[in-house]
């Protein structure tokens, strides 16, 4: 049930805890799998109601994670409580910034694996070590709370270190690639795509989206071109072994290895 959490795309739709009528619809829009969240999207005051709806309406079927509150939150010991009793997907961790915050959730839920979401400047200075840790299924970038807590601006430009990071950190971990932040404007299809694309072309391996309309254009941004899957198609045409020249261009090892990897987001898609 949990092997896809490693595999190389995963785009996830969140949906609030406190809204069980919108679990169905969530599963039935298209995306990886369903976070059901019971941080940002559910006020304090309502977070007991959200675990009573969510222990009473939760799905028989389809991937479905669970965003539970942060460590040293009054609230994390009741979330793990209800996750226990869950057949959940992985557990989604925010604001990770400690080896010791995975450990605490896995050895209290220790079949079910943890995505550890980076919001935080003590959380990228810690990712290689959180990538690392044990329990962990992969990364995943809280890029607008990251920016609240630098002060920085919500841009690409400003955020391409720590997305950089990320992909580096999954990498040493030999994790699958990082999952990328949220699209905030909902109704630009648009913006979506190219945000997919944006993080796709650095390493990402899967995006979080917050309405069931960006799904079709973030999984859109993922897949390869047609243009880049006739390339690789091309390379992996010519000789297995050595260098040759395909359009051009020398062809050895690592470019073929570039086209199998074209060809393998294709596949997913």
């Amino acid at each position: 049930m949990t092997t896809f959490l490693h595999t190389e795309r995963l785009v996830a739709l969140f949906v609030p805890g406190d809204r069980p009528e919108r679990f169905g619809k969530a599963l039935a829009a298209g995306a990886d799998a369903v976070i059901v969240d019971l941080e940002d999207a559910v006020a304090p005051g309502d977070k007991g109601k959200a675990r009573d709806a969510i222990a009473a309406h939760w799905p028989t079927e389809g991937r479905l994670l669970l965003r539970i509150n942060g460590c040293g939150t009054p609230f994390l010991a009741d979330d793990l409580a209800l996750a226990r009793r869950l057949r959940l997907s992985g557990i989604i961790l925010p604001k990770a910034e400690q080896a010791q915050n995975i450990s605490t959730v896995h050895a209290a839920v220790p079949d079910v694996p943890v995505i550890a979401l980076i919001e935080s400047a003590l959380g990228l200075a810690n990712a290689r070590a959180l990538a690392a840790t044990h329990g962990v299924a992969r990364l995943a970038f809280g890029s607008i709370d990251y920016c609240a807590d630098l002060g920085s601006s919500h841009s690409r430009e400003a955020l391409l270190m720590a997305r950089s990071e990320l992909v580096l950190a999954s990498r040493l971990a030999r994790r699958a690639g990082p999952i990328d932040g949220v699209t905030a404007t909902v109704a630009d299809a648009t913006l979506a795509r190219d945000d997919a694309a944006y993080a796709a072309g650095l390493g990402f391996a899967g995006k979080l989206c917050i309405h069931p309309s960006q799904i079709a254009p973030v999984l859109a941004g993922f897949a390869p071109s047609p243009s880049d899957i006739a390339w690789a198609q091309r390379i992996l045409a010519a000789a297995s072994e050595g260098a040759v020249k395909v359009d051009g261009a020398m062809v050895d090892a690592p470019v073929r290895i570039r086209a199998e990897q074209i060809l393998k987001r294709a596949e997913i898609g």
